[in-house]
């Protein structure tokens, strides 16, 4: 059989088998009423003259806006991905865009009617619903979002959240007294925290559970064992800084997040300080970070990746209309030992 010149159509293919175009037709899309004798020669001669035909116009893919405010770091990145597997399994295209950290994502900040403009932005490519990350929504925002039908979701939202917007997050609070439970339980009474912006609901949350923990066992916490900035490294460099040179320094710190706890790191190798035999520390979260440090961080973990498929899949759920079963879910910590917390007085011990 020789090669067919030129391009290969329906109509030379079906003459070069002895066929009709529709008997080509039905073999190319799998229908059972043609007989194998037919079947074999069509698809031989496809198969010789690697005849492709027209691509198919691609189907439409339901789409998800996915925000975040603030730069990527280890937290974010593990939320982002955990979206994205969910997106792909649910065969939902998600787009990510970010906005700077203390500016609105949305109308406020100076930039009369964003937020109308970056809805109907929204509505306008199909996007089905959005979801933020560690976002500040105003009442304007969210009305603007329920004006246009558009479902959201905040994952760890950096305010407290209205009662009928979705949210997903841990249990921060359970998460911070585990966390100085277990430098109490290791002897520590001088015990500091260094967390996130004093507004942030998991920073109140995770704060809290420390100070319940502490007051549990009746340990004092001076005013300058809290300080508050932000959950990245350079706050935790600038807050350990604070704490170590502190007459009565702390013997373990509690950090808000993983980023944090490093920052610590560094400001105690800064004073030649040892970890964990001078002092201990325990972080948040338990992203790659936590596992890559020297020594490895023993640390809060939040289901990062899981959140972010739940906040998909609860997504997904609204902009079908289907009900859900809580507007706030929150998904279980665990403390993960590692070794960056020691018994207090292992310093001395060592020494001696």
């Amino acid at each position: 059989m020789s090669r067919l010149k030129g391009r290969v159509t329906l109509a030379t293919v079906a003459g070069s088998a002895g066929v009709s175009i529709a008997t080509v037709s039905k073999v190319l899309n799998g229908r059972s009423d043609v007989s194998p004798a037919t079947r074999a020669r069509v698809q031989e001669v496809l198969e010789k003259h690697g005849y492709v035909g027209r691509r198919p116009e691609p189907a439409q893919r339901d789409t998800v806006e996915l925000f975040y405010q603030g730069v990527l770091n280890a937290y974010s990145v593990e939320v982002i991905q955990g979206v994205i597997e969910a997106g792909q399994t649910a065969g939902v295209d998600v787009v990510l865009t970010s906005h700077p950290r203390h500016r609105p994502a949305f109308g406020p900040g100076g930039v009369p009617g964003r937020t109308a403009r970056w809805i109907r932005q929204l509505v306008a490519n199909g996007r089905r619903a959005a979801i933020g990350i560690t976002s500040e929504l105003s009442a304007a925002d969210l009305a603007a979002l329920a004006r246009a039908r558009l479902p959201l979701v905040v994952i760890d939202p950096g305010n407290i959240p209205e009662p009928d917007v979705t949210s997903v997050g841990s249990t921060n609070f359970a998460g911070g007294m585990a966390a100085t439970q277990h430098l109490l339980s290791l002897g520590h009474r001088r015990i500091a925290y260094v967390g996130g912006p004093p507004t942030s609901t998991c920073n109140q949350a995770r704060m809290s559970g420390y100070r319940s923990a502490m007051e549990s066992v009746g340990a004092e916490v001076p005013p300058e064992y809290i300080w508050l900035s932000d959950f990245l490294y350079d706050d935790g460099v600038a807050g350990g800084t604070k704490l170590l040179d502190l007459q009565d320094r702390p013997t373990a710190i509690f950090a808000g997040s993983d980023e944090v706890a490093l920052g610590i790191l560094e400001a105690a190798r800064a004073r030649g300080l040892r970890v964990p035999e001078d002092l201990s520390l325990v972080g948040f979260d338990d992203t790659e970070v936590a596992r890559l440090a020297s020594p490895p961080l023993t640390t809060v973990r939040q289901p990062l990746r899981e959140m972010g498929a739940v906040a998909l899949r609860t997504a997904l759920q609204l902009a079908a209309g289907e009900p859900v079963v809580s507007h706030h879910v929150e998904l279980a910590t665990s403390l993960i030992v590692r070794g960056s917390a020691a018994r207090h007085g292992l310093s001395s011990i060592a020494a001696s």
